[in-house]
């Protein structure tokens, strides 16, 4: 069944973003409100809709994942493995939530946050993504340069090939075009798999690892803290969130298909978790027991052990696909960023307008990648301090998209019947108590290298018991929140659940909730942020203000040889 298209007033801010959804591998008219039964034609909708997820989680296993989860393999085998699996609920949870307010609300993460919370922080987002992702994107270039090195190819050629390639795939004008080659891309990235099987894992010790969480025998603490640090930030990026939100909207899925693109971010998850086991089992089982074991230095060193084990032709798998995950993770980090400023500064910001009709989108991201690449290729620049940075920097920042993201979903106003559930959000605010802990260990690592294991233990115990404060107190406050809506009243200057509005009343049936979009961002009533939540966003940002100003100095000494 097709039905005129609803037209009714949407926060939607750029006209691209509204039509018919054009997929790699189908089409779905924009009236289409057919109810799909029938396995063929759930399928056919779902290859549809394929897309999202499975971009944002293939381009999180980029260069830095590949940095990160090999040296994790070479330097304490498989004992890791287990972090993998903890951190799929993160992953669901956090992917989950940006999709949702993409196809509901239909405007970008740092637009909502300007709009919901102030200029300061809507800057904030924006300068700090700019930042991160800038850097991010010198490290997958870093990865594509070690990748040629071992292949025997030039490597000022191929990063400038690189380097206009990806810019060129992205600027074709066509969204199903850069969908079908994001594609390809992903197919490259299952050279993992039979490098797996060349380079024949333990198998028992690999169930162990996944199955049985602990830290390698006789290994220092802070340093295996850093490294799952690494690991947490390198599978949980922010870029991922403003990524995934935006490209969501700009593939125009609505509400009525968010059960398929949950599914295409399960398969995205499933396939980002196969690549970081084998990217940890792989040199976990080629330098345990050799001298090389413990001494990890780049992914070029690994791809070079693996050559050496298991033979020629692994080595080349490794190779091809670090080079398929840097530019597939340039690809996104880099449209993370130009949907970001589009969408705060007002550009037109569509894959599916052409270079003529959106330069600034496209100028923006052409700047980056440009820039970025240059930064490789200059003599003598610090890539290895820029490496470092990356990881402290998406470490420091996590927390606050994580808070952001939480108090977004749970806005009745930007959500209206899709806000998050009780449940949901408590899990939530355990995660962003998490990423806390893990940021603050991580930063007074950086800061203050000769840090003891028994201070970093003492600095995850005190992280832990003001968690459970805090935790308290949200939970008293729930458990007033609902007596308060059984009397009808309001708690902390907002609506509670079980208090019912007018306009979660008009929305009675699951057909209003699938058709349900926000309003146009000026239309939204002001946010009433309650004293807790006004405290605690300034304990955020005098927590981020001092970190980066530490971490800032402390890379600065480094540079000096300090």
């Amino acid at each position: 069944m097709t039905t005129a298209p609803d037209t009714r007033p949407t926060a939607v801010l750029d006209s691209a973003h509204l039509g018919d959804i054009q997929g790699a591998f189908g089409t779905i008219r924009v009236g289409d409100t057919a109810r799909r039964t029938g396995l063929r034609r759930k399928l056919r909708t779902l290859v549809a809709i394929v897309g999202p997820g499975l971009i944002v989680m293939v381009g999180d296993n980029d260069a830095g994942a590949f940095g990160t989860y090999t040296q994790a393999g070479q330097d304490d085998g498989t004992s890791l493995l287990w972090t993998l699996l903890l951190l799929v609920p993160v992953l669901y949870v956090n992917q989950e939530m940006v999709l949702r307010l993409g196809a509901v609300t239909g405007v970008g993460h740092a637009k909502l946050i300007t709009a919901r919370f102030g200029r300061f922080w809507g800057a904030f987002s924006v300068v700090d993504l700019f930042v991160l992702n800038a850097m991010t994107i010198v490290t997958e270039f870093i990865g594509i340069s070690l990748g040629l090195r071992y292949l025997g190819l030039p490597e000022v050629p191929g990063v400038v090939a690189a380097a206009v390639l990806v810019i060129a795939a992205v600027s074709t004008g066509s969204f199903r075009r850069f969908e079908r080659l994001c594609m390809v891309l992903i197919a490259g990235s299952l050279v993992l798999v039979p490098l797996s099987f060349l380079a024949h894992p333990a198998v028992g010790a690999v169930v162990h690892g996944f199955l049985v969480p602990g830290f390698p025998r006789g290994a220092d603490l802070s340093t295996v803290m850093l490294l799952v640090i690494g690991i947490v930030g390198t599978t949980v990026a922010p870029w991922q969130l403003f990524f995934q939100q935006s490209y969501v909207i700009d593939k125009r899925i609505t509400p009525r298909f968010m059960g398929y693109e949950k599914v295409d971010l399960v398969i995205g998850i499933v396939i980002v978790v196969l690549g970081g086991a084998i990217l940890m089992t792989v040199p976990a089982a080629v330098f345990g027991g050799h001298a090389g074991a413990g001494h990890f230095t780049d992914a070029g060193g690994v791809a070079v052990g693996i050559g050496h084990a298991v033979g020629h032709l692994a080595g080349v798998l490794f190779a091809i696909a670090l080079i398929d995950a840097s530019v597939i993770g340039a690809a996104a980090v880099g449209l993370s960023t130009s949907y970001a400023l589009g969408d705060v500064l007002g550009m037109r910001h569509s894959l599916h307008r052409s270079v003529r009709d959106a330069k600034g989108f496209y100028a923006v991201f052409a700047g980056v990648l440009a820039l970025a690449a240059a930064v490789v290729l200059v003599p003598g620049s610090p890539l290895g301090l820029i490496t470092v940075g990356v990881q402290v920097l998406a470490g420091v920042l996590l927390p606050s998209a994580t808070v952001f993201l939480l108090l977004l979903c749970t806005d009745r106003a930007v959500l209206g019947p899709w806000v998050n559930g009780r449940w949901l959000t408590l899990f939530t605010a355990a995660v962003v108590a998490v990423l806390v802990v893990l940021s603050l260990v991580l930063t007074v690592s950086v800061v203050f290298p000769a840090i003891t294991s028994a201070q970093v233990t003492d600095v995850l115990l005190g992280g832990a018991a003001l968690s459970v404060a805090v935790g308290v107190v949200f939970l008293v406050r729930t458990w007033q929140g609902r007596a308060g809506a059984a009397a009808g009243t309001r708690i902390g200057g907002g609506p509670v659940d079980g208090a019912v509005t007018g306009l979660e009343a008009r929305v009675t049936s699951a057909t209003d909730r699938a058709s349900w979009r926000m309003p146009p961002v000026e239309q939204l009533p002001a946010p009433q942020l309650s004293p807790g939540r006004r405290l605690g966003l300034t304990a955020l940002r005098v927590y981020l203000a001092v970190a980066v100003v530490l971490v800032v100095v402390r890379v600065v000494q480094l540079a000096l040889g300090h």
